[in-house]
């Protein structure tokens, strides 16, 4: 299987969700599919069967989470420099609305385009790979054609 491309803060999150979900959203649905069991019949049980559906969500998560931690190779980007690369801090300009954005280019487990960090499999982030400071880069998304112009590249 091919290594999970993740930051540091992408691999920290997620441990802290696995750990969650084994220590409390288990223990907790375990208890509440007792709890509606003792309610008698399972059959017509809204309680038994919603905690089940809840509880089969949680084990899908918690697999998800191993599998991906398992295959993860955490990048150290404050050691990164130069062009766009997997970890970067890029703050781009609409070249037609003058309205600046900052993306985290992330590998797809930790991408939240609310939080600014973006997919690096996305199209903006594929567009961004290899430009530097100051180059302009068009992106064909699926709203239509977007014109950046790139002010300034970090990592942290």
């Amino acid at each position: 299987m091919d290594k999970i491309l993740i930051t540091r803060a992408g691999y920290t999150a997620l441990e802290t969700e696995l750990k969650k979900l084994k220590s409390e959203e288990r223990p907790a649905i375990i208890q509440a599919i007792a709890e509606a069991r003792e309610l008698g019949d399972l059959k017509e049980n809204a309680e038994y069967h919603s905690a089940r559906e809840k509880q089969g969500f949680i084990e899908g998560r918690i697999k998800e989470l191993e599998s991906v931690i398992g295959l993860a190779e955490v990048v150290d980007t404050s050691t990164l420099s130069g062009p766009i690369k997997f970890g970067a801090v890029v703050t781009l300009v609409d070249e037609d609305t003058d309205e600046e954005k900052t993306w985290q280019i992330v590998g797809e487990h930790e991408a939240s385009v609310e939080k600014g960090l973006l997919n690096i499999k996305s199209p903006i982030a594929r567009a961004l790979i290899g430009k530097e400071e100051g180059d302009s880069v068009e992106v064909r998304t699926p709203g239509g054609s977007k014109s950046y112009e790139i002010l300034s590249i970090t990592y942290k």
